[in-house]
């Protein structure tokens, strides 16, 4: 495809960033030996995704038995859903997070680990461009709404990608109770790269970072600080988004970012709809993201929503 290929020819841009692979290789053995005793009664599709998520979990799954995770960020099917690099609007949210007042915190949160062999952001190699978009995410959520990062301590993020932004809260707060909504095979992944991160990472509520695949395992009184979505909840059915309703609404504080559209669905509409639901008890701001507008195959608008409880 088409899109392959610019995100091959953009990855170029970095070859002369490397990353220090050798304690990945010493670590690896084990954490994968972990990852292939969990790789039982695995479901060939998923009822609530779209058919272009069900081929993505079967990428996923032919990869993991492949048993070469190291370099799992170079694959271009996993760069499409999870990681974005050498994109120029990334280098204007750069920008505005060197003008914040929490630059100090944020240029923390951006320096970039070696575990998945990243692509080094070609205008600041010690980070990269997803771990960059992720942080700009947090400073938008912090300045619009006043708050501390640091002081969010419980976060539910549905649709958690490879764990970046759990890694980034287990800088943020030492202490923080993460859990990651996504499908199964996903979270493994997301152990491979936590557990190379030296976290407490696992499928057991004990976990600090703890890694969900059902919604039966969730317990929607749980009283999040943050519910964070990543253009994830937004291209899922809206049948199965109603599944985590009550788990928004007994957060403390949301961030959700969405394109317009997505396939047949108004994610405009659905998010309009769900400001006007949350207004009794939440302060919501849907805004505009003034960056990304999209690939250069399909351009349109994408938001932000942000809200804390009243």
């Amino acid at each position: 495809m088409i899109s392959d290929l610019f995100r091959k020819i953009l990855s170029l841009l970095s070859f002369w960033s490397l990353n220090d692979l050798s304690k990945i290789i010493n670590k690896d053995k084990k954490i994968l030996s972990i990852i292939e005793k969990k790789l039982n009664n695995i479901p060939s599709k998923y009822k609530n995704l779209k058919d272009t998520h069900n081929l993505f979990n079967k990428k996923i799954l032919d990869f993991i038995r492949e048993k070469n995770l190291k370099n799992f960020l170079r694959k271009g099917f996993i760069q499409k859903m999870f990681f974005v690099h050498n994109r120029l609007f990334i280098f204007k949210e750069l920008q505005e997070l060197k003008k914040d007042k929490n630059w100090p915190l944020y240029k923390k949160l951006i320096k970039e680990d070696n575990v998945g062999n990243p692509v080094r952001y070609f205008l600041y190699p010690r980070s990269s461009g997803n771990k960059i978009n992720h942080v700009y995410h947090l400073s938008v959520l912090s300045r619009e709404l006043k708050i501390n990062l640091k002081k969010i301590n419980k976060v539910f993020e549905f649709g958690a990608g490879y764990g970046c932004m759990a890694r980034i809260f287990s800088k943020i707060n030492n202490k923080v109770s993460y859990k990651c909504f996504d499908t199964y095979l996903v979270n493994l992944i997301q152990f491979y790269y936590l557990k190379h991160n030296n976290l407490n990472v696992g499928f057991n509520k004990k976990n600090k970072f703890h890694l969900i695949s059902n919604t039966k395992e969730i317990n929607k009184n749980f009283n999040n600080t943050l519910f964070i979505a990543n253009w994830s909840l937004s291209e899922t059915p809206l049948k199965f988004r109603s599944n985590f309703f009550k788990l928004i609404k007994n957060s403390k504080f949301i961030l959700i970012s969405f394109q317009e559209n997505f396939e047949n669905i108004n994610n405009l509409k659905y998010f309009l709809k769900l400001k006007k639901n949350l207004k009794k008890k939440f302060q919501i701001k849907i805004i505009e993201n003034d960056f990304y507008k999209g690939n250069f195959i399909k351009k349109q608008k994408h938001f932000f929503f942000i809200g804390q409880k009243l």
